[in-house]
Formats: C-alpha cells, sequence, structure tokens
C-alpha cells in the first residue's frame, strides 16, 4: 500500500505537553533546562561531557538540529509545558537503526521526573512514527542500569530484543551495554500507543494527525 507523505510533524501537542522542532531562540531555555539537570542526567547521557556549553554554541547546535530537521536528515524535538515557557525535556525519532525504522530517544528535567512525562512522549512519537512516517519499527535504547527507563517501552507494548554487550559509551568514555527494545507496525496497532491522544501539525501549521 502507498501513502501520501504528511509530514513532518513539527509541533505535537500530547495531553499535557508541547513537543515540537527547536528554533534557535531555543537556546537560552534549553542552556538553563542542561545545567539544572546535569547531575541528575549525568550518569545516562554521553552528550552530557560537554556541559556547560556557552550560550552561542548552544545557538549553533539548535541552528544544526534545525537544518537536520528541515532536510528529514534527524528529527530532534524539545518538549515543552503547555505554554512554552519550561523546557522541560527532549527527545527524537533518530534514523541511526536501519532503514524505514526510529529510534526514538528521551530525557527529562530534574524537576519533572516521576510524572509519566517520558512515557507520554514515547507514545506521542511512537504513533508519529508510524502513521505518519510510515515505518516498519520503532526501537529504544536504554542502559540496563536505567531501571526506570527500562520501564518505558515495557509499558507501551515494546519487546525485549536484546542487550548488546559493550555497544556503546557512557560520559566517562567507557563502554557499556546497550539494552535494545522494539515494536514492529503490526504491534504497534495493539499496543497503548496506538491509542495516544495527540495533535500533529505540519510546517504549514496544518493538523495533520
Amino acid at each position: 500500500m502507498s501513502h501520501t507523505y504528511l509530514g513532518p510533524a513539527y509541533r505535537i501537542e500530547s495531553e499535557r505537553l508541547v513537543i515540537r522542532c527547536y528554533d534557535p531562540k531555543d537556546a537560552l531555555l534549553l542552556q538553563k533546562s542542561v545545567q539544572e539537570s546535569l547531575e541528575h542526567l549525568r550518569p545516562w547521557m554521553p552528550w552530557v561531557k560537554t556541559e556547560p556549553e556557552e550560550l552561542k554554541v548552544k545557538i549553533e547546535r539548535l541552528r544544526m538540529f534545525r537544518a537536520d530537521f528541515d532536510l528529514s536528515k534527524n528529527y530532534i524535538y524539545a518538549v515543552f509545558d503547555p505554554k512554552e515557557t519550561e523546557l522541560v525535556g527532549g527527545t527524537g525519532l533518530h534514523p541511526r537503526v536501519g532503514s524505514n525504522a526510529f529510534e526514538i530517544g528521551y530525557w527529562i528535567h530534574v524537576n519533572h521526573v516521576n510524572k509519566g512525562y517520558a512515557t507520554e512522549i514515547s507514545a506521542a512519537l511512537t504513533k508519529v512514527a508510524f502513521e505518519i512516517e510510515h515505518v516498519n519499527r520503532v526501537e529504544i535504547h536504554c542502559d540496563p542500569k536505567n531501571i526506570k527507563s527500562e520501564a518505558i517501552p515495557k509499558k507501551l507494548g515494546y519487546v525485549y530484543e536484546a542487550t548488546l554487550r559493550n555497544r556503546t559509551e557512557n560520559t566517562e568514555g567507557e563502554s557499556i551495554d546497550s539494552m535494545i527494545w522494539s515494536i514492529l507496525r503490526e504491534e504497534y496497532l495493539r499496543s497503548p500507543c496506538a491509542k495516544a491522544k495527540i495533535v500533529a501539525y505540519d510546517a504549514f501549521g496544518n493538523q495533520i494527525i
């Protein structure tokens, strides 16, 4: 079956969050959110090894994120409160796991953990991946030691595939294992993600789901 491509989804509104592509003007909010959460993120997010970053570096980084988004190379999203005054985390649909597939990544501001936001975000992006991007597979990877992160794909109907040994690096540059979870199109239709309440908009602000 062929599909008419309606994406990408530049803006996604879930029940409690706004998930949208970055704009360089978000740099100050991103800098604040990351700096406030450094110790919380350090064990799990290798990219924090470059922190703290100057604002001009953040601006250039967000320009790169936006360029890749516009070119459909990598969909990196900011996660905001409904009024978009606070950046409560980040996420993305990353095409680094093979053709016709995405990996979902996520991080949450230290003041917003244990609210179910990462689960809400992952459900929303899973829905976008299958219903707008029409992929066949979505994956979530996590450190086996990150019990809270491991619980998210399990809640959403993802299937545990394997734990790959020494497959990635931590903040200190040490090799660590990576746990792989995946969900296929036919599994998605039976999963909680299919019931996620979201509204998504394209670059023109047209509703596409």
